[in-house]
């Protein structure tokens, strides 16, 4: 049986719902604005706030890229496209400067994004204070008064037991001098590509109900101390093993044949493209 769904799954009224949560959030970077979560064809947690935010703003002429830590082709990357690709008939693509639309988990691609592209993130944790407030009343007063010494206590607590700052990925962030924002899960890596950004970034949570972002050529700039700077993942000395890039993030892998230690660019697309093989577009 053949069913047949509104342009973007959502109907009209969700959408706008949806876009105006946006559009509220885009006027405050880096706050967090509620908004009534739909219930999706996928479970809370696998990306519904991002694909409800690329279903909301999509339009026939957008040309759509999701990635999932770097990949075009896994599961989660996969599902949602291919939901996307169904309810609306646009094209897809997995080379991120034929994108106008992007949605990914736990990466900023490679590539410098443009001012026609909108980079859509998927956030499981949006709020950055709840690690040492578990209210959402007393963490909405926090950011109201502007009261964030519990974000950098818990950054000198990690200095103090570890000798350095320990957040791999989700690095908290000050934005426009005014809201800490957490990033979504993405590697520290990744952070310096919010800041002054051309493109428009947004951030959904679905199972928080919230929405957040931050519009182009916005200040954004991670937390840390002055005798302990913030500091990216080191990939000194190494390169990828298919493309030779030395200045992306890479993965760390064991040779199966060799059994030794080799590294290789996270951003898959992106290596493809360095090593010139066709990528191929839907």
């Amino acid at each position: 049986m053949n069913v047949t769904y509104n342009f973007a799954f959502f109907d009209e009224g969700s959408k706008r719902e949806i876009r105006r949560a946006t559009l509220k959030a885009i006027a405050v970077p880096g706050y967090q604005v509620p908004f009534a979560s739909r219930e999706m064809p996928i479970g809370r947690g696998w990306g519904t706030g991002g694909l409800q935010l690329t279903l909301s703003l999509i339009g026939k002429s957008d040309v759509l890229k999701v990635i999932d830590q770097g990949s075009d082709e896994s599961v989660n990357a996969i599902n949602i496209k291919k939901l996307v690709a169904d309810t609306t008939g646009v094209r897809t693509t997995e080379h991120t400067h034929e994108a106008t639309l992007i949605q990914s988990r736990h990466r900023i691609p490679e590539v410098p994004l443009t001012k026609d592209q909108i980079l859509v993130l998927q956030v499981p944790l949006p709020e950055p204070l709840r690690y040492y407030e578990p209210s959402e009343n007393e963490t909405k007063k926090l950011h109201a008064e502007k009261e964030y010494s519990g974000a950098w206590l818990m950054l000198f607590e990690q200095i103090m037991k570890y000798e350095s700052m320990t957040t791999d990925a989700d690095h908290p962030v000050l934005v426009h001098d005014r809201y800490v924002m957490a990033p979504s899960p993405i590697p520290r890596f990744d952070n310096p590509k919010m800041n002054e950004s051309e493109a428009l970034i947004l951030l959904g949570a679905g199972r928080e109900k919230k929405v957040y972002a931050v519009p182009p050529f916005t200040k954004v700039v991670s937390l840390d101390f002055e005798d302990y700077p913030f500091q990216l993942e080191s990939f000194y000395g190494k390169h990828c093993r298919l493309c030779g890039s030395t200045d992306v993030f890479l993965d760390e892998l064991v040779d199966e044949m060799t059994n030794e230690t080799v590294y290789q660019c996270n951003d898959s697309s992106y290596c493809l493209e360095k090593l010139n093989e066709p990528v191929g577009v839907k």
